[in-house]
């Protein structure tokens, strides 16, 4: 009989997002005509912007043409798209990233799992707690970890604890790390972080010979001019760390998949035998064996983000769903909740009422408000207490939400 991959067995339940689903179809089986206000997954509400569109729909029409037709890309992605990145992402922000360090996908949510592929199975791996579930778990697929704890802490990690003590600033490795994720804005908790603050995780991978996988999906969301949008505008950067940035938040590709992973070319490991080796083209390699590319369609449309008219339609978005945390974040503070984020980031992460844990609060919001949320212990054990608000949703969805949890009875 056919053997099965037995890393997938130590994985919790279920996958934080489908539980919620679970939950949702058994309240909604118990009440169909329940009118749900979902502020839970990530996903956009708003249209495509227009330039995007146009930009698809002239690409569609190109492709029934025979001198317009396109057929396999590049796996790496298009060289106009990754040069249009480059200049405007990167180089007029002072980073030093050239396009073929630029490598089309489709999503950061596979990148960040792909990327163990070309990384050792001995790492010593840290991660922020909160955090992202997918980081955690596809080093469990890959066989990284050991078993889970009671708390659902997974050994052979090392967590680092995000909480509002430490004003959800991660603490530098106890005991060193060769493989970091960061994640700024923070996807869950929507906090930032300064450009020293960045500086001291560069120069600690750079002084460990640590590797730091820098998820920046959010960064458009960022208010303040003075925070870094890429870990690329820290100097070393390009010697210890690799970069994952999607369009589908900021640009709402979430349905339309596109987006990037920078790699420099001067960014080494080292093999077995000690020997350096360049993870640029290990990385090129991987994904010209395991990828064909990007859709054209999909490219042209993201090429398009970045036209005039596509950064003002950007800009539109992205400020729209920051009013929506505003709007969220003020009155659950309203309700006397202590609340973070939602000031750079499209998330707003709340506190639980005293003696409600996470999923008792993500229950009484559903069975009460009707709303649905994140619980933050599906984010990590340091989550615990918490619940994750989104902001992407329609603005009459969000005040219905906020007056609905105004009504339930919170204590």
């Amino acid at each position: 009989m056919v053997r099965v991959n037995s890393h997938y067995q130590m994985l919790q339940a279920g996958y934080l997002f489908p539980e919620i689903q679970r939950r949702i179809k058994a309240f909604s089986a118990q009440h169909p005509d329940a009118d749900l206000v979902r502020l839970g997954i990530g996903d956009v509400t708003e249209p495509l912007p227009a330039a995007c569109c146009q930009a698809m729909a002239a690409a569609v029409e190109a492709m029934g043409t025979g001198t317009g037709f396109h057929g396999y890309g590049p796996e790496q992605g298009y060289h106009w798209l990754r040069q249009t990145i480059a200049r405007h992402d990167y180089q007029q922000r002072g980073c030093a990233v050239e396009a073929d360090e630029i490598f089309i996908s489709d999503g950061s949510k596979c990148d960040t799992s792909n990327i163990l592929d070309i990384l050792g199975d001995d790492n010593r791996i840290a991660v922020t707690d909160p955090v992202y579930p997918v980081y955690v778990d596809s080093n469990v697929m890959a066989g990284h970890t050991g078993p889970a704890d009671d708390q659902g802490r997974y050994g052979g990690l090392q967590y680092l604890p995000l909480t509002a003590d430490n004003h959800f600033r991660a603490p530098l490795p106890a005991t060193p790390a060769d493989l970091i994720y960061l994640c700024f804005p923070n996807n869950p908790t929507g906090a930032v972080a300064t450009r020293a603050e960045l500086q001291r995780w560069v120069d600690y991978a750079r002084s460990h010979e640590a590797l730091i996988l820098f998820d920046a999906a959010y960064e458009a969301f960022i208010q303040d001019p003075d925070l870094p949008h890429s870990i690329f505008e820290i100097e070393g950067a390009r010697d210890c760390a690799i970069e994952f940035r999607s369009f589908s938040k900021n640009a709402g590709f979430t349905g339309t998949r596109c987006a990037f992973t920078v790699v420099p070319r001067s960014l080494t490991g080292r093999t077995g035998d000690g020997d350096e080796a360049s993870l640029w083209q290990l990385w090129n390699r991987r994904q010209s064996t395991k990828f064909n590319g990007v859709g054209y369609v999909a490219q042209r449309g993201a090429e398009a983000v970045y036209s005039s008219a596509g950064q003002a339609q950007v800009a539109r978005l992205t400020s729209f769903y920051m009013e929506n945390a505003a709007i969220i974040r003020q009155q659950l503070q309203d309700l006397g909740l202590a609340v973070y984020g939602g000031q750079h980031a499209p998330y707003v992460w709340v506190r639980t009422p005293e003696s409600m844990g996470s999923w008792q609060f993500f229950d009484r919001l559903l069975q009460e408000a009707r709303v649905v949320g994140t619980p933050g212990v599906g984010f990590g054990a340091a989550g615990e207490g918490y619940l994750r608000l989104s902001a992407f949703n329609s603005r009459d969805r969000v005040e219905t939400a906020m007056a609905r949890i105004a009504r339930c009875s919170l204590q």
